[in-house]
């Protein structure tokens, strides 16, 4: 009797701990990843004005990052599974932070494209990663609000970036121009995190000697009637689940999806610079407001995607009202309010996506089969970040209008709300 009155205390007290432990220390390496991947969206404001780029030199450059992220995904989330998150991202960091002060010195478009390219590689298989080693500490029905919670670090690192870039940008430290100290300074806290990560991170909760002995067996108890109640069916083949249907569905649903909000992520900044002719640091103020109201968006999605257990529609309903959005603004843009009001809507609908969609492949999958699954998903879906800053960049640069690209993003976000449709997972409740 007296073990099962306190088994509630002891889960719950697990659960606290385990989440002020990693939650915190994983958002903050979350924002110095994004810092460093879409900084280019600000330095674009000068940068391609300096180095004579044009719009379809800069979106390739920008999306050319993806052709070399994904060469690890699917061996990235592998080793997380297999090997050691702990070890696998302090390498990350450190490489992907001395890549980016190598961005800083970039002259020619054959430069930039090589340092992009380069940058993505050091990055491949850190998201998927973290997404591996989430399942590795949170049950099922914890999942999505805690992938919410993680993924807010997309929103907040364009809400702090912002203003930082704007301030950087206006800059000319010993005669050497703003842009190029964005890259140089912003590269140095994935370096010091990267150190920070061999010691404070824990790869399993059998390492855990922060956890109380009840804490952790009740946790691992929990993960593996998890890991058992999907059975050893032939989903825990990793080969196999590769070629599943709903894996390949899910990994174009991320394509689409990837697309269009990779292309509105690089081009914001230029959108507003040109929709309002305002100063680099007034333009990145206001590029920094869609991000704060994703933020929130994208917290209240995730809690009550996991309130309720489902996901499809919490993933599909923002990508149709995305569309919409963009619809306005080709039919009735031009005023500079209305267009920063529709990209409010536009980024809290693409950030709310995220948490229920990251949540399905589990749904389905388990183990190496989960791991490798979430790094093909990924794989496949961040080549959408090469197609759409390209696509957007040729666009502009051939048809002269912006409206093209906005009836492209639009495309894209419309077909990631169809093949949402067309997905049959499971709903699963708290309860399952």
């Amino acid at each position: 009797m007296s073990e099962i009155t306190t088994q509630p205390a002891i889960a719950s007290s697990a659960r606290r701990r385990i989440f002020l432990r990693l939650l915190p220390f994983l958002f903050v390496l979350y924002i110095v990843n994004y810092l460093d991947r879409v900084n280019v969206a600000y330095a674009a404001l000068t940068m391609s004005k300096d180095l004579g780029f044009s719009d379809e030199v800069f979106g390739t450059g920008a999306g050319i990052f993806f052709l070399g992220y994904v060469l690890l995904e699917v061996p990235g989330a592998l080793i997380v599974e297999r090997w050691s998150a702990r070890k696998w991202m302090a390498r990350i960091m450190i490489s992907w932070g001395l890549l980016t002060v190598l961005v800083a010195f970039v002259n020619t478009a054959h430069q930039f494209y090589w340092a992009r390219f380069l940058l993505g590689c050091a990055e491949a298989g850190f998201f998927p990663g973290i997404i591996v080693y989430l399942h590795h500490w949170f049950r099922r029905e914890d999942r999505a609000k805690v992938i919410s919670i993680f993924m807010a670090a997309i929103p907040l690192s364009n809400v702090i970036g912002s203003p930082l870039a704007g301030a950087l940008l206006g800059v000319h430290w010993h005669g050497i121009a703003g842009w190029r100290w964005l890259f140089a300074l912003e590269g140095i806290p994935a370096v010091i995190f990267g150190v920070l990560t061999l010691f404070y991170l824990t790869d399993w909760p059998q390492e855990a000697k922060w956890l109380p002995e009840a804490e952790r067996a009740w946790i691992e108890g929990e993960l593996i009637r998890e890991s058992a109640s999907k059975g050893q069916d032939e989903l825990h083949n990793i080969w196999k689940s590769l070629r599943n249907p709903t894996v390949l569905l899910l990994a174009l649903i991320g394509f689409f999806e990837y697309t269009g909000g990779y292309a509105l992520l690089f081009w914001l900044p230029t959108m507003l610079k040109r929709a309002s002719n305002y100063s680099n640091f007034n333009v990145t103020l206001l590029a920094a407001l869609p991000y704060l109201a994703g933020m929130i968006v994208m917290v209240v999605v995730g809690w009550n995607s996991d309130r309720t257990g489902e996901r499809r529609w919490h993933a599909a309903v923002p990508m149709f009202v995305a569309a919409a959005a963009y619809a306005i603004l080709i039919y009735m843009g031009g005023n500079l309010w209305l267009t920063l009001a529709m990209f409010v809507v536009i980024t809290a609908c693409l950030n709310s996506f995220y948490a229920p969609f990251w949540a399905l492949p589990s749904l389905a999958l388990g183990g190496s089969a989960a791991a490798a699954s979430i790094g093909l998903i990924n794989t496949i879906a961040s080549f959408g970040g090469y197609f759409g800053p390209k696509v957007i960049g040729m666009l502009n640069t051939r048809t002269g209008s912006a409206k093209a690209g906005l009836g492209y993003m639009l495309t894209c976000f419309l077909i990631t709300g169809v093949l949402l449709m067309l997905l049959k997972i499971e709903r699963r409740s708290q309860q399952s």
